[in-house]
């Protein structure tokens, strides 16, 4: 067992007195809960925002471009850095890059897309492509999406980075697809990020991936920490348990970002909305206490009862 595997274990079987966050909250100064990104040492708040279906709408629809661009503009404005899109989204990327023309500069921002297409040519246009959508002089991250031609693009991103054209790479599955190779990738090539999914009802991640992530120092995101709204359609209507005011959760979607981000193997979680309350409520997320390991398997038994 490495050094770094060893010093997981302990944090994670000592979870509360590690994990107690700043005690600011919305509307104060954004002095949220961040994580280390292990090659380079830059800090990422733990609350991203995603994109998947939420942002594939009809950028000529001023109405619903409005809604985007105040959801953009309310994410940064708590805090939030990393915002996570792909081709495969639709209009999510030119959704994005207009709404942030319009918002103006962010210099926190941390873009993230991928690269979702088969062949070395058709990577490189499709890459320069998404960075003209969002506007941008350059990525932050570049993901191969869903593990596709990986072999080809893996090698591409890495020159790319070496050349100062990303600063990032990484690879992504979702829906809990794929962990062996994932896992083979993980361990055969070097990159920053993987993301997969997490959360209260997919927890196949706590057995091999997170741990493997912090061992070999590679950021974890996390996609789908609602589970594609399930979580809330099991519990959405029911009172948060009492016992919850223990962590500070005053809604559903607080409860459960916080057992995601309580892992110290995740750096960031990624949920998607179209609505600004939701917004709030996620970024709610990373002020006040964390779930410690018993108040973990609390939540854990709550949801599975």
């Amino acid at each position: 067992m490495s050094f770094r595997r060893r010093e997981f274990l302990q944090c994670l079987a000592g979870l509360g007195s590690s994990l107690i966050l700043a005690t600011g909250r919305l509307g104060a100064s954004p002095a949220s809960l961040t994580r280390r990104i292990p090659s380079s040492g830059e800090h990422l708040p733990v609350i991203g925002l995603g994109t998947w279906l939420t942002f594939g709408i009809d950028p000529d629809d001023a109405a619903s471009m409005a809604v985007r661009q105040q959801l953009l503009h309310e994410f940064l404005q708590l805090g939030g850095r990393l915002v996570d899109s792909s081709p495969m989204y639709g209009t999510a990327q030119e959704v994005i890059g207009r709404s942030l023309q319009n918002i103006g500069s962010y210099k926190k921002l941390f873009a993230a897309t991928k690269v979702w297409v088969r062949g070395y040519r058709h990577a490189i246009q499709q890459m320069e492509r998404s960075r003209l959508l969002w506007k941008i002089p350059r990525f932050d991250l570049m993901q191969v999406h869903n593990l596709l031609d990986w072999q080809s693009h893996l090698p591409l991103l890495q020159d790319m980075k070496r050349t100062g054209r990303l600063r990032y790479i990484g690879v992504t599955i979702s829906h809990g697809r794929r962990h062996k190779e994932l896992i083979q990738i993980m361990r055969g090539q070097k990159i920053d990020f993987v993301q997969f999914t997490y959360n209260l009802l997919d927890r196949e991640a706590e057995q091999e991936l997170l741990p493997l992530a912090a061992d070999l120092g590679i950021a974890a995101i996390i996609n789908r920490p609602f589970q594609g709204g399930r979580l809330f359609q099991l519990l959405g209507r029911q009172r948060l348990p009492a016992w919850a005011a223990e962590i500070e959760c005053n809604h559903w979607a607080q409860f459960f970002l916080k057992y995601i981000i309580s892992h110290p193997a995740v750096t960031c979680a990624i949920p998607a909305t179209s609505q600004l309350t939701h917004l709030q409520q996620n970024m709610a997320a990373v002020y006040g206490n964390l779930p410690d390991a018993r108040m973990r398997r609390k939540m854990l038994a709550y949801v599975q009862a």
